[in-house]
């Protein structure tokens, strides 16, 4: 018998929701890069391989919306770009399901990944295979225009979250196919990685041409702020995207399993249980904004530029998570939570 939860979680959210003033002329170019990957159907994109999604399909996931929402200072350019590679994230993500997934072939999975690897190689001088379907024709496109001058510095990291977002997903069907359900203390750091949450430092400051300074980057302090803010995204979306995954699906790799299992309890309770440890993680996170990063900017004798700087990277990351969490409770990919974008929280 399926155990369903007796209503959907809400999630909080204390940051108001902006929205890019860019977003119509998004939506009204929205389709041109996809379907130049071949990620659409129709006569006008390349037709060596099945397309990913139909136009009305693609539509419905609004990655407009969440790229404007997510984005609300970015220029049109920067705008664009980032909806560009949360297109192909997306891509890689249904198309990965479809082909790998849903048949359960984990050895087809392995080799696609590896190929895809060849295609995220951090040194510049490169050159990758010849792409042979949607997924590997977008990121040869991305590589080309995620790191102008500015974003140089952003190569081999980025690569290397996007690695590890592929491999992730290699082990989550591994997971599904054995039954084996993750374990709640490696959870929340594989959940970044599945998520490709370690790339949006990078979309905040693709948006917002600010950056952390270095003096402070790699202390405690604002690692532990970083793992927060990535911890929020993915495990947000579990619960957002719990019905799909676990009733219809019947994925191990969710929040709401994973505590159903570690803690030995059944999945109605699970449901408030991961909810707690969401809205804890973005407590967290504001407790480390609000509280400790200013006496760490005070111990560390940043300058008024650096201080600035860093205030304008925080106030994109905290709109960052607001555009998320209004997709999560507004788009209709997540349409089975049933949860509501509160409109006292919309700003444009």
């Amino acid at each position: 018998m399926t155990v369903r939860a007796p209503e959907q979680p809400r999630l909080w959210m204390p940051y108001p929701l902006r929205v890019n003033p860019y977003l119509s002329a998004l939506h009204e170019e929205s389709e041109t890069w996809a379907r130049a990957m071949g990620m659409l159907d129709g006569p006008e994109g390349p037709s060596d391989h099945p397309p990913i999604w139909t136009r009305s399909q693609f539509h419905a996931m609004t990655v407009d919306q969440l790229t404007a929402w997510a984005l609300p200072d970015a220029s049109f350019a920067d705008l664009r770009l980032n909806h560009r590679f949360n297109i192909w994230a997306l891509a890689w993500d249904d198309y990965f399901a479809a082909a790998f997934k849903q048949t359960g072939d984990l050895p087809g999975a392995v080799a696609f990944t590896a190929r895809l690897h060849e295609f995220l190689r951090p040194d510049h001088g490169t050159r990758p295979p010849e792409p042979t379907n949607p997924v590997e024709r977008g990121i040869v496109d991305l590589q080309r225009q995620l790191f102008p001058p500015r974003l140089a510095h952003w190569r081999q990291e980025f690569n290397r979250a996007l690695v590890r977002y592929v491999d992730a997903g290699v082990e989550e069907l591994a997971n599904s196919r054995g039954g084996r359900v993750p374990h709640l203390i490696e959870y929340a750091p594989f959940r970044r990685e599945s998520f490709a949450a370690h790339t949006a430092p990078y979309s905040v400051e693709l948006a917002t041409g600010a950056r952390i300074p270095e003096q402070i980057r790699y202390s405690r302090t604002v690692r532990a702020l970083l793992d927060a803010f990535m911890d929020y995204m993915g495990l947000a979306n579990d619960l957002a995207s719990y019905e799909r995954e676990v009733h219809e699906e019947h994925d191990v790799n969710n929040l709401v399993v994973v505590l159903g299992t570690s803690l030995g309890i059944a999945l109605h309770d699970a449901v408030p249980a991961a909810l707690n440890l969401v809205n804890t993680r973005l407590r967290d996170f504001e407790h480390l904004r609000q509280s400790e990063l200013p006496q760490l900017v005070r111990r560390s004798g940043l300058g008024h530029d650096e201080r600035v700087e860093l205030e304008t990277w925080l106030q994109g990351a905290c709109g960052f998570l607001s555009g998320l969490h209004a997709w999560y409770t507004g788009a209709p990919r997540y349409a089975a939570a049933d949860l509501s974008v509160p409109e006292q929280r919309q700003r444009s």
